[in-house]
């Protein structure tokens, strides 16, 4: 599990919450003001952060209700770890403002302001929502291998996180915040350096610069496409190196040597999650009714044999045995 940070209002009594969070984040490492609606004070203030150590780099989840933060150049002199922090919304909307400066983002935008800098966030709920919801990064300016007076041009700019690079980070973001489980402390150093490789060709993307990158930025990311690639189109029995190879416009030779540093072949990565994911099908109770080869036909394997098989071979268990064995536990 990655090392996580958690702070939650339901842990401390409902009129107290409010203070407690005020209290919190003011003496955080990137201290705020946080203030409401003078309406809302004595109402229940809802607060669940998670921020998840991925070395240097920090990536937060936060769910809220409706307030306001402010970063004062009091603040900033109290303490400027002299980050670069990324929002992401994933539901309500966020208003930024710096100086004489305005803007709203919505669903599916990515905003970068910074710490050394003092601004206004608003954060209020769409219609019919009680709660705003978003993710996001503290990563330090010096990880970036852009010039920052160019990163400067991008800050409070919308980038679009619906297509493209934004959408392959937007996707990082809210995938290891869901799935942190599933990796080890040391992993968080590994996954900080994908971040910020994603983050500067993002940058570069919307500076179009990308000739000042690194060549290993370039590798990472495209390493990163392949992968997001994969995971989009394992139904499809079709899916092999050679296809995943052409959708890039790369050659098999080319994306077989980008993997050589990888911890297994592209053929083994696809091999591996085609099964976890019918794995994890067959452990449902709510799909025990589904034949198991319509299970390892969703998964990219039209045969039931060779599903069998490598079934058998990954987890010393044919698959019909597995679903016998974890659906008690299931239930």
């Amino acid at each position: 599990m990655l090392i996580e940070t958690a702070f939650r209002t339901r842990d401390v009594l409902a009129p107290d919450r409010f203070s407690c969070w005020r209290e919190h984040i003011s003496q955080t490492y990137v201290p705020m003001d946080v203030d409401v609606d003078e309406g809302d004070r004595t109402a229940d203030t809802t607060v669940s952060q998670r921020i998840l150590a991925l070395g240097a780099v920090q990536l937060w989840t936060m769910e809220h209700s409706p307030m306001t933060l402010r970063r004062t150049q009091k603040l900033i002199q109290q303490s400027d770890p002299e980050l670069y922090h990324l929002s992401f919304p994933l539901r309500g909307t966020m208003g930024l403002t710096r100086s004489d400066h305005e803007a709203a983002y919505e669903r599916h935008e990515l905003v970068l302001h910074d710490t050394s800098r003092p601004h206004l966030m608003r954060a209020i709920t769409s219609h019919g929502e009680d709660t705003i919801l978003g993710t996001g990064l503290f990563i330090p300016r010096k990880l970036l291998p852009l010039p920052e007076n160019a990163i400067d041009s991008l800050i409070m700019r919308r980038l679009s996180a619906r297509e493209g690079i934004g959408a392959l980070l937007a996707q990082f973001l809210t995938q290891v915040s869901r799935d942190s489980d599933s990796y080890r402390p040391d992993d968080g150093p590994r996954l900080g350096t994908v971040a910020a490789d994603l983050l500067s060709a993002l940058f570069a993307h919307a500076l179009d610069v990308g000739s000042s990158l690194p060549s290993e930025t370039h590798r990472q990311t495209l390493v990163l496409r392949i992968r997001a690639f994969i995971q989009q189109h394992l139904h499809d029995p079709h899916l092999t190196p050679r296809t995943v190879a052409a959708a890039h416009h790369i050659s098999t030779s080319y994306l077989h040597r980008l993997f050589q540093d990888e911890e297994e072949t592209v053929a083994a990565s696809i091999r591996r999650q085609r099964l976890e994911r019918a794995r994890r099908d067959l452990s449902e109770p709510g799909l025990c009714t589904i034949p198991i080869h319509a299970i390892a036909a969703r998964w990219g394997f039209p045969r039931a044999a060779d599903f069998t098989r490598a079934f058998r071979a990954a987890y010393d268990m044919p698959p019909s045995d597995y679903r016998r064995h974890v659906r008690p536990t299931a239930q």
